[in-house]
């Protein structure tokens, strides 16, 4: 990777942080040389605090880093975007992102991935895990379940139970790729050559 860190005159580049799971923007930040060559050898993003003028690992005081992912350079060699999965809030002032705003799309990764985690850390007191564990006909059984409530709402006039009878649907077809060793990007990639 050659990138052009005098193109500003001041030896930074810009940084776009973006969460690998939701590729929700978190935050901008500035790297030089050095905060690069630390980025890629310690895997935790790392950049040039022009306001401490030193190098900074976000989280070094917080415990909320960013473990990077993927690192990609522009067309011109001069701006980076660093894909990662964020330990904690990014922002700090307690917020997911830098910008004041709250994303909803790409939140099926983060739930899957605590899917995940319940079944795999075989929680006792876990509704979801309870259903992984009774085996692949009780889970999809309950996402049959879950359709046919959905169809019965869909032909009613509340919209407030037919948007909680989909979340309900959509969680245990999660659960369902799951228990079939499937994830979401999996399903994505499938619509995805259709869409070709």
């Amino acid at each position: 990777m050659k990138l052009n860190y005098n193109k500003n005159n001041d030896g930074l580049i810009p940084v776009v942080i973006q969460d690998n799971l939701t590729l929700e923007v978190l935050m901008l930040g500035y790297m030089n040389e050095e905060a690069f060559e630390k980025t890629k050898s310690e895997g935790k993003v790392t950049f040039f605090s022009r306001t401490k003028n030193r190098l900074w690992t976000k989280g070094e005081e917080s415990g909320n880093f960013l473990n990077v992912i993927s690192i990609e350079q522009d067309c011109d060699n001069d701006t980076l975007l660093i894909k990662v999965n964020p330990v904690g809030q990014t922002c700090h002032r307690g917020t997911v992102n830098c910008f004041q705003s709250e994303q909803v799309k790409g939140f099926l990764y983060k739930l899957e991935n605590k899917i995940s985690d319940r079944i795999d850390s075989n929680d006792p007191k876990s509704y979801t895990n309870e259903l992984y564990r009774r085996g692949i006909n009780k889970v999809a059984q309950k996402v049959g379940e879950e359709a046919v409530e959905l169809v019965i709402e869909a032909k009613d006039n509340n919209d407030e139970l037919f948007k909680n009878e989909a979340a309900d649907l959509m969680y245990h077809f999660l659960i369902l790729l799951k228990a079939k060793n499937f994830k979401l990007q999996d399903i994505e990639q499938v619509l995805r050559e259709r869409d070709k």
